[in-house]
């Protein structure tokens, strides 16, 4: 159980030595970098238009900081392990002074802003967010720079169920297949065989089955081997303690719903409105996550998920009491990580490929010995 344990504690590798191993050693790109910007710029346009046409959204701005006490920012996880930057603002000569926080996604803020854009059932909003999570490993797939297309869409009472989420999804996977099919007919060199393109079905999955064809297994190590059989999954029920005593991955208790019981197989309960898209990367031969989402929740499951992750005061925060008061819509609504999703569609080996950040010398020079061209 101690490495189950240790599987829950965050993202990434964990030491550089794992990451010079994990990272291709006859890697060549398919495109030069300018070929890459050329393509980032097709692919982003088409995946946000895609988007927006498939799930009726419309672009909307979206904050970079947000005011501490709105309770809006994201916090990823439910054990505190990752915060935000948290800044004060000395306004006024400190008389009407603001303490605000760098967002690390804008989960929580979408919804809000479905009120404020007035958006009804069935109509959503779209957002080309940029975050910070500073408390990352940095390694090949994992930055402290974030860019997400955060979408969010109005839903009803009624449509809270499994079939309402994978049929989301399903459109969503298809916007991604064609973005896929659009710059290989653009770059006719991404077509490689060595690097297949992504299957044009996604298989779903709940992290309780996952759980029953690998019980000896941690959770990243279960992905990997059920992306052997199935190159694309969606892993429904993120959160849930599942019957080993673990969530599959933490969640936070204040956004999606994984407490909702919804589907029984074999006898078993299982139990969550979310889940997570996750492919096989055929360059580094490992797990590659796209996409978060999930149906939202009602001020009865989050009652529920406050109460069973121990933060039962956030209850007094703005945010917290709009969905207590039925202030603002039931909603559905993910994020796609920009980086993540450009780097799998145009084979990348490393997300500095296809964004510009941070990354310490001893990861440059890893990827300088092996051919990765990391933009600065």
């Amino acid at each position: 159980m101690a490495d189950k344990k240790a599987d829950l504690a965050g993202p990434g590798i964990g030491t550089y030595e794992e990451v010079e191993k994990v990272l291709p050693t006859d890697y060549r790109s398919l495109l030069d970098p300018k070929e890459t910007q050329l393509a980032l710029a097709k692919l982003k346009r088409f995946i946000e238009d895609g988007m927006c046409k498939a799930l009726n959204l419309f672009d909307v701005e979206v904050p970079l900081i947000v005011d501490v006490e709105s309770g809006v920012n994201d916090y990823l996880d439910r054990d505190g392990s990752r915060t935000p930057i948290q800044f004060h603002i000395n306004n006024d000569y400190n008389k009407n002074p603001i303490d605000a926080q760098v967002v690390q996604a804008a989960t929580k803020w979408k919804r809000v802003a479905l009120k404020q854009f007035n958006c009804k059932v069935g109509e959503g909003i779209i957002t080309d967010m940029r975050a910070v999570r500073k408390d990352y490993f940095l390694d090949h797939d994992h930055s402290a720079y974030v860019d997400q297309w955060d979408w969010e869409r109005v839903m009803t009472a009624d449509q809270r169920n499994l079939d309402f989420l994978k049929d989301i999804v399903t459109k969503e996977w298809k916007v991604l297949t064609d973005a896929e099919d659009m710059i290989q007919s653009e770059f006719p060199k991404l077509k490689d065989p060595k690097y297949p393109s992504l299957p044009k079905e996604l298989v779903f999955l709940h992290a309780e089955e996952i759980l029953d064809m690998f019980p000896d297994l941690p959770r990243k190590q279960r992905e990997t081997q059920i992306l052997q059989k199935y190159p694309a999954v969606f892993i429904i029920g993120i959160g849930w303690t599942l019957r080993d005593g673990y969530p599959h991955e933490m969640r936070a208790a204040d956004y999606d719903d994984w407490v909702t019981p919804t589907v029984t197989k074999n006898g078993q309960l299982m139990h969550g409105l979310n889940g997570d898209i996750l492919v096989w990367n055929h360059v580094t031969k490992r797990r590659h996550e796209l996409t978060s989402m999930g149906i939202r929740v009602t001020k009865e499951t989050l009652k529920q998920q406050l109460e069973a992750t121990g933060q039962m005061d956030f209850l007094k925060l703005p945010y917290h009491q709009a969905i207590m008061n039925d202030q603002i819509p039931l909603s559905i609504g993910g994020g796609i990580g920009q980086a993540r999703t450009t780097m799998a569609i145009l084979k990348k080996a490393h997300l500095g490929e296809v964004s510009v950040t941070v990354w310490p010398k001893i990861l440059k020079d890893i990827c300088a010995k092996k051919n990765i061209f990391v933009l600065e």
